[in-house]
């Protein structure tokens, strides 16, 4: 935790660096420690958002350190640079789950 998923349907050339990157973000949003940011990319999908122009879903989930006002516009400022996909085609959802319900390394954190 936290944890990213990114869904697009623009085609990503250099998966590898943008995941480094997101997660780079994420810790630095959160100050949480990228050796618990988890992050997955679905590329190329197929979204349709008003129409066939490149859009992007992205969801959030974190215990704690989640701010979505003060968030929302570094993260789609990043889409924005890395993807070339405006704020105005984009989603996010932010969701703050509770340690009791976080699991890693076979325990919970709550």
């Amino acid at each position: 935790m936290p944890y990213i998923n990114v869904s697009t349907s623009a085609k990503i050339k250099d998966k590898a660096k943008l995941l480094e990157e997101i997660s780079i973000l994420i810790s630095s949003l959160t100050n949480k420690s990228r050796s618990f940011v988890m992050v997955k990319i679905d590329d190329n999908c197929q979204i349709y958002f008003d129409d066939e122009t490149p859009s992007c879903f992205l969801e959030i989930k974190s215990i704690g350190s989640l701010n979505p006002s003060e968030m929302a516009k570094p993260i789609s400022d990043f889409v924005y640079e890395k993807m070339g996909i405006p704020a105005n085609r984009i989603y996010i959802s932010f969701e703050d789950v509770p340690a009791s319900l976080w699991a890693w390394n076979g325990r919970t954190f709550g």
